[in-house]
This record gives C-alpha cells, sequence and structure tokens, in this order.
C-alpha cells in the first residue's frame, strides 16, 4: 500500500487490521455491534521527535510492523476509500514479533 501521506516528528500512519468476529455459536457480528480494532500495519512513519537538545529520536517502529494501539488513540481520517489512523509513537503500546 503507497500511503500519500508523510507524518510529522514523532506520529504514524496505521492501517488497522479488520477481524470479521463471529460468536462461539456461529453468529457474525454486525460492524455496530464489534468493537474498534485495536492492531493495525505501520504504512508511514514520522522521522522522530526532537529532544530539548535538538537532536533527532529515531522511531521505534518501522513500516511493515504490526502494532497494538491504545484504543481511543489518533485521528482516524479516509484517504482513497482507505481508513487509517494517525497515531504519536507514545499511543503504541506494543509491536508484534515474529
Amino acid at each position: 500500500m503507497v500511503v500519500k501521506l508523510q507524518p510529522l516528528a514523532d506520529r504514524l500512519v496505521v492501517k488497522p487490521i479488520e477481524r470479521e468476529e463471529v460468536t462461539k455459536g456461529g453468529i457474525v457480528l454486525p460492524d455496530t455491534a464489534k468493537e474498534k480494532p485495536q492492531e493495525g500495519e505501520v504504512v508511514a512513519v514520522g522521522p522522530g521527535r526532537l529532544s530539548e537538545d535538538g537532536k533527532r529520536i529515531a522511531m521505534d517502529v518501522k513500516v511493515g510492523d504490526i502494532v497494538i494501539y491504545a484504543k481511543y488513540g489518533g485521528s482516524e481520517i479516509k484517504i482513497d476509500d482507505e481508513e487509517l489512523i494517525i497515531l504519536r509513537e507514545s499511543d503504541i503500546l506494543a509491536k508484534k514479533t515474529k
């Protein structure tokens, strides 16, 4: 996926990973009954924040990482019919390891 956004400072763009939710009884839950996803793929990363002495602090995540983020963190946007979230690096709780 090519993103036409360049996040600034310690922000990153994440594409949420939607999971179809099915109850134990086999009922597929509609979108209105689902919780917001908290997992996504990083599609763009900013250069990192500046420290007090003006040095750039590199980001701990990179494009392609699968991350777990805060439930209500970030700003949701839509570009080319694609749902994306812009988050600060501090909204990332963990990244999945392979």
